[in-house]
């Protein structure tokens, strides 16, 4: 199917939001408080700055004006003027785990068969991660002359729940609002877009008969777009010989979804920020009939006897969390295929053979069985490399996925190819299925082995690209996708292979090197440590 969008793109025509040219329009930046519990103490009441108008509003702080050049000026003038009152509210970055199991939490049982004693037991983490998205999130709003009527532009990923938000936070009715959606830089899950909407919608009521485009910097969405949360497992299973016979799996972790709307409240960043506002309320999770959030692909795809399966949400929410591709798929499958590889070691099998052994669905074992003949697994590799995998079934009831990944790791960490492996039943477009594989599994690799959120016990501190570090092209592996043909219902591909290609790397590492890393990313000081801790 012909792609309407490429010669746009190709050609550098006008098509994102960010090239919209209204007549009238104006330009908006917003000021944000320097951490997430900060507060404004003062700002000159005479403050000013040459061709801008100043937008305030309890903590939330904006200026507006024609040219972009006066509004950036203007903003970091604004930063400097403005004085906050801040805390300490965040956790010990280097214990995420040791916190996550400490703070108030929801527990949700999800299965809770009686288990027998184990024979191994492991824990493993993930760090909060974020979007980061090639352009920073933007907005554009326009109120009528009378102010009765807005209407919005927005990249959001769901116009109608943020056109039900806009109304709520204005306390306006939802027919004075309209959104219309334009495409800008994207994100699997929940960025910071629909923020950037409620922020020029606030910049743009201070003038209204006039369109203003709001657009965040980079900063602003390292540091106050939603994250994927934190997350830790502990797993524990008894083998019978070479046969697993019970497992238990404790999982916790925030919320995975904090989208507009959620728990009857607008969930706009601003809102927390204008005068009257207060903290946003705890991320949620989307309830099991659509994939569940914490508790996704917690529970094994493999025959392991009595099983047990509990999920820990926790409430406390110092950092803003929400949705990301795979949600909470992506580290109980890095736990769950980790410590499958453990158990074969145990066991004495190769870990192709003891997964195998362990799975009765036939299409899964299709799937296992031809990522490994595609890899070559088996064949010797030259030291130091080494060859993983990982597999699961995307909630349970997606696509099948497998990914075999070769690693080299020597002075560092170099993923140099993933073999993939999807059943997603029949398959419309195969150039379509076979890009969302490669891009899941090519982002997927980029979590595992460099992504992490730093921050102190104030604020976020990885606000640029040197400080938040994303995989870059000379890294990304060469990365080979195989459909397995089937006549059978449609099933997704976009994030199939994002827990597969995490626990594939795992994996592979400690086929590399002999130590096993449980928590992520996998950078060579992590790595360095675990070899240490033998």
């Amino acid at each position: 199917a012909p792609r309407l969008d490429i010669p746009d793109k190709i050609l550098g025509r006008p098509r994102f939001l960010t090239d919209l040219r209204p007549p009238g329009l104006l330009h908006g930046r917003v000021v944000r408080p320097p951490s997430p519990a900060a507060t404004l103490d003062a700002l000159p009441d005479d403050w000013s700055a040459p061709g801008v108008d100043l937008v305030r509003d309890g903590s939330f702080l904006g200026v507006v004006g024609a040219l972009e050049d006066d509004v950036d000026r203007a903003r970091d003038a604004l930063a400097r003027a403005a004085t906050w009152h801040e805390q300490d509210t965040l956790p010990d970055e280097d214990d995420l785990p040791g916190w996550l199991r400490s703070a108030r939490c929801e527990v949700e049982p999800l299965r809770d068969d009686d288990v027998p004693e184990p024979t191994r037991t492991a824990s493993y983490s993930k760090p909060y991660l974020v979007h980061a998205s090639v352009a920073p999130s933007c907005g554009m709003a326009r109120w009528s002359d009378d102010g009765g009527t807005l209407h919005v532009w927005s990249h959001s990923q769901g116009i109608h729940a943020l056109r039900a938000a806009l109304a709520q936070a204005l306390a306006v009715d939802r027919d004075a609002v309209s959104v219309e959606h334009v495409e800008n830089a994207g994100c699997y899950g929940h960025n910071g877009a629909d923020d950037a909407a409620y922020d020029a919608v606030l910049l743009a009521r201070a003038l209204p008969g006039r369109p203003v485009l709001l657009r965040w910097t980079r900063s602003d969405e390292l540091t106050w777009a939603p994250l994927s949360p934190a997350m830790t497992a502990t797993v524990s299973a008894r083998l019978d010989g070479d046969r697993i016979d019970g497992w238990c799996y404790d999982v916790w972790s925030q919320g995975h979804t904090s989208r507009p709307g959620y728990g009857g409240h607008p969930g706009l960043l601003a809102t927390s920020h204008v005068a009257g506002g207060g903290p946003l309320p705890p991320a949620t999770d989307p309830p099991a009939a659509a994939g569940s959030g914490s508790l996704r692909n917690a529970v094994p795809v493999y025959d392991v006897g009595p099983t047990r399966v509990t999920g820990h949400r926790v409430t406390e929410a110092p950092l803003r969390t929400s949705a990301m591709r795979s949600l909470g798929a992506f580290l109980n499958v890095f736990a769950i295929e980790s410590f499958v590889d453990e158990l074969a070691a145990d066991a004495g099998r190769d870990p192709v053979d003891f997964r195998l052994a362990h799975l009765t669905d036939p299409r899964a074992r299709t799937v296992v069985e031809t990522a490994a003949a595609a890899s070559g697994w088996g064949e010797p590799l030259p030291e130091p490399r080494g060859r993983g995998i990982g597999f699961a079934r995307y909630k349970g009831t997606g696509a099948w996925c497998a990914v075999v990944a070769e690693v080299e790791a020597d002075t560092g960490l170099r993923v140099r190819r993933l073999t993939l492996a999807a059943d997603i039943g029949l398959v419309v477009n195969p150039d379509g299925a076979r890009n969302q594989l490669s891009g899941g599994a090519v982002q997927a690799t980029s979590w595992t082995t460099v992504e992490r959120v730093r921050f102190d016990r104030r604020r976020i501190t990885s606000a640029d690209w040197e400080s938040y570090p994303i995989l870059r092209f000379p890294a990304a592996p060469r990365v080979d996708v195989h459909l397995v043909p089937s006549d059978q219902p449609s099933l997704g591909a976009g994030e199939a292979a994002q827990g597969p290609t995490a626990a594939a790397i795992a994996n592979a590492v400690q086929a590399a090197v002999g130590v096993r890393v449980r928590d992520l990313p996998l950078t060579p000081t992590a790595i360095v440590r675990a070899i240490e801790e033998e």
